[in-house]
């Protein structure tokens, strides 16, 4: 947390080592700060971010050649008084953007620098900018540092922007989740007995829920849902913190189900440069004879943007019985996909989707949780298959072993020493 020049923030009391502080604590150290200092803000709210990715990918060693944060660095250098705020408490980290509309009084806007440079401040007013930074997963190709390296350049330009139209601002880079998880087992927990299996860590957020009435008709979870665009080069935001958790500013206009159709609506805004964006999930339940059941399949997913439209239809890897949900640890329209654009001329092919551990339930939903998951991964995976022909070979050696061995033929006649040697006749 830093603020413009001339305008420097109160010190804080330094906490313990390793302490995590609350929700309430926060709001605390934030009226503080923002009594003084002034009153724009600059969230700049990344999907995961931990004090590691500095240690890792930032100048601390000395080395700002190599730098992520180029940036950052020289605007905390330049601050009268950075403050760095201890851990916050990871499911109070949602709450970052209401404590500041509290504080502040006002409406939060989300922008990205193109928008900001359209907009004109006033200086002695009160505002809430936040501006979303995505973050590197497993899925993606893009390093965390290429990607920290761009969040970098993003918070350049939104400062040049701000300093340009010479407002004072407080500046505050933080995140939802870390990206980073330790996790601690106290000794006094730990069962003295042997146990089988250990009980799945918990979600970080809960799923998804669109209500017909009093009780939810559809539910959607993902750890990281991400959209790309190819503008000139392909440009990533990710979706996870605006569609789940306490922060979530997702609305569900449109979204509609009943016993044969569901239509799932995500309703977003200032999306890579589109005002209005919208992601669609379609899904039917059908009746099939030979298996004498009720199957609904996810058809196809439709991104609809500033009056364009992208579909992708969904292969028919993409189902389960009508009872259960949908889950997979990766569903994509870019690498093995499962959605493809519906044509080859379709603006589906500017797009990439990724959804990492997806999984959605759009029938016979019961409560707030997820019903038994069918899961997408065949039993014949590739290490199935090489443990099989493995074994098959093995098998074909052994087989050819044993008929050779049964081939063998003992001779029926014998030298005796004490007897007439054999003679063998020869023909001359």
């Amino acid at each position: 947390m830093w603020s413009s020049e001339g305008y420097p923030l109160p010190q804080q009391v330094a906490p313990l080592a390793g302490h995590i502080i609350s929700e309430s604590q926060l709001a605390s150290y934030l009226k503080t700060a923002l009594t003084s200092g002034p009153q724009n803000v600059l969230l700049f709210l990344q999907d995961k971010l931990s004090m590691d990715d500095f240690t890792v990918y930032g100048g601390v060693f000395g080395n700002k050649q190599d730098s992520a944060f180029p940036a950052l660095e020289a605007e905390l250098r330049s601050s009268a008084s950075p403050l760095v705020l201890p851990a916050l408490s990871w499911p109070d980290s949602g709450a970052v953007p209401r404590i500041l509309q509290e504080q502040l009084g006002t409406s939060p806007l989300y922008l990205d620098p193109e928008t900001l440079s359209q907009l004109r401040l006033n200086a002695s007013g009160s505002s809430l900018l936040i501006f979303r930074l995505p973050y590197s997963t497993d899925a993606d190709m893009i390093s965390p540092k290429a990607v920290l390296s761009g969040n970098d350049d993003i918070i350049r330009q939104v400062l040049n922007i701000i300093k340009a139209q010479a407002i004072p601002y407080t500046a505050i880079y933080t995140a939802v989740r870390p990206s980073r998880v330790i996790q601690e087992v106290s000794l006094e927990t730990l069962p003295v007995a042997r146990t089988l299996l250990q009980a799945p860590a918990s979600e970080p957020y809960p799923p998804l829920e669109f209500r017909s009435g009093a009780s939810p008709c559809i539910l959607f979870w993902a750890e990281n849902l991400t959209v790309s665009h190819f503008q000139g080069q392909w440009r990533r935001h990710g979706l996870s913190a605006q569609t789940f958790g306490s922060s979530a500013s997702v609305s569900l206009t449109g979204s509609t189900c009943n016993q044969t159709h569901s239509r799932l609506v995500l309703n977003y805004q200032n999306i890579l440069n589109f005002r209005t964006f919208r992601l669609i999930f379609s899904m039917s339940r059908r009746f099939y004879q030979v298996s004498g059941r009720h199957w609904f399949t996810l058809d196809q997913v439709e991104l609809e943007y500033d009056g364009q439209k992208a579909t992708f239809n969904s292969s028919r890897n993409i189902y389960a019985p009508s009872e259960y949900s949908y889950r997979c640890k990766s569903v994509t329209s870019f690498r093995d996909p499962l959605l493809t654009p519906r044509t080859a001329n379709d603006n589906a092919t500017l797009w990439r989707l990724s959804f990492d551990d997806f999984q959605i339930q759009g029938f016979n939903v019961t409560g707030s949780d997820f019903s038994y998951a069918s899961d997408c991964a065949s039993f014949f995976t590739p290490g199935v298959w090489m443990g099989l022909l493995t074994s098959l070979l093995m098998l074909l050696v052994l087989t050819y072993g044993l008929h050779m061995i049964i081939q063998l033929r003992t001779m029926d006649r014998f030298d005796d020493p004490k007897g007439p040697a054999i003679a063998v006749p020869q023909n001359e």
